[in-house]
This record gives C-alpha cells, sequence and structure tokens, in this order.
C-alpha cells in the first residue's frame, strides 16, 4: 500500500514538472511572437517587401534605403523613442504604461510621427499604393486610440488584421492569388493573439476586437485607391 502511494507520487510529481516545462516553453514562445510582430515594424517591413519584390526594385540602391531608413526612423525607432521619454518623464514603469487610460498619449506620440513619415513619403513622390501602408496605419491607431479610452483593445492583434485586409486590396490591385498568403496570415493572426493571451495582456474579446478593427482598416484601403 505504501509502495503505490509512492509510485502515485511520484507520477503525480513527473506530471507536474512536465506541465511546467510546457507552460514555460509556452510563455517563451508566446514573448518571442508578441516581440517579433510588434505592430511598429509592418510599414518597415511592407516598404522592404515593396522596394525589393516589385517594379520598384529598379530604383538606384542609395535611393531605396533612404526610403526605408525613413519609414523605420519615423514608424518605429523615433516613436519609441518618445514613449520612452514620455514614460521616464512621468516616473511609470512599462508595466503602468500598458493600462488602458495611460496608452492614449503613447498613441498619440505615433499617430503624430506617422503623419509626419506620410509626408515625407509624398514629397518623395512615391507611388500611392506606398503611402496607402502609412495611411491604413495611421487609421488603425487613431480608431484603436479612441478605443481605448472606454475599452482595452490589442494592437498587436489589430496589426496583424490590418495587413490581411491590406493583402486582399492588394491583391485586387496588381491582380494576384492571395489565397497561400491569407492562409499564412490567418494563422499568425492566431498564434499572436494567442500569445497575446498567454502572457495575459489581453482577453479573447480584445484580441477578437483588434482583429476585426485591423482588418477593416485594411480593407478601408480599398476606397483610398
Amino acid at each position: 500500500m505504501t509502495e503505490t502511494r509512492e509510485v502515485n507520487g511520484n507520477y503525480a510529481l513527473e506530471q507536474s514538472e512536465v506541465e511546467y516545462s510546457v507552460r514555460r516553453w509556452m510563455l517563451v514562445g508566446a514573448r518571442v511572437l508578441s516581440a517579433v510582430f510588434r505592430p511598429n515594424y509592418y510599414p518597415t517591413v511592407i516598404f522592404i517587401l515593396f522596394l525589393n519584390f516589385t517594379f520598384l526594385r529598379h530604383l538606384p540602391v542609395l535611393y531605396r534605403l533612404y526610403v526605408m531608413l525613413l519609414v523605420f526612423l519615423f514608424t518605429y525607432a523615433i516613436p519609441l523613442l518618445g514613449v520612452w521619454v514620455y514614460r521616464k518623464s512621468k516616473g511609470l514603469s512599462r508595466q503602468q504604461l500598458r493600462e488602458r487610460r495611460k496608452r492614449v498619449v503613447p498613441y498619440g506620440i505615433h499617430i503624430f510621427c506617422y503623419l509626419l513619415c506620410l509626408y515625407f513619403v509624398w514629397r518623395l513622390s512615391l507611388p500611392s499604393f506606398m503611402m496607402l501602408v502609412i495611411v491604413i496605419s495611421i487609421c488603425l491607431q487613431y480608431i484603436c486610440a479612441l478605443i481605448t479610452l472606454w475599452w482595452k483593445i490589442s494592437m498587436h492583434s489589430a496589426a496583424v488584421g490590418a495587413t490581411i485586409g491590406g493583402l486582399a486590396v492588394y491583391a485586387s490591385l496588381f491582380g494576384f492569388n492571395p489565397v497561400w498568403w491569407l492562409c499564412g496570415l490567418i494563422i499568425l493572426s492566431g498564434l499572436v493573439n494567442t500569445s497575446r493571451m498567454l502572457l495575459r495582456q489581453h482577453s479573447l474579446w480584445q484580441v477578437l476586437g483588434g482583429t476585426w478593427v485591423g482588418i477593416g482598416c485594411g480593407l478601408l484601403g480599398i476606397s483610398l485607391i
């Protein structure tokens, strides 16, 4: 009887260790996904794709590098620095900045920087479908900022959703079949949404709400072409 209890106890201990190990690796994967697919990265990545895999690849190399650097600075580096300065000036921790009411100012900093980026991209006389990337991003952040006044919404989910909607727009513009790309993005959306919930940053409805807001903003591009 004593031996049976010892066996059962050892089995339960092994099970708990396995569950702990699985959960730990799931959290590591969730942190990696959240870091890799941050909303700020999308404009730069999309511009890199446009400038290297469309007819724009025939532009001079230095010109393309200048455009990519410009977009990176105004959609990632400068907003990130601005939010850091704001956080330090207010004595806020990163965790406090994730609170719903404290997210409005960071949204404002990002929107202002994106507007500057749109102005400079317009001055470079780039094709309208490239400026559309910045316009959709501004619309998305503006809507999410308004929603944040009453309800916390996932910007990670919204960014992937906007990419899904934007892909449908560009498929109609360039005349290609987006099915496999859409399948990949939908899977990615599921992974990103799951990671945000595993990290307890958002609820199910917050990530779903972000996804649908993003898709709506992406599809809005159809009326702007």
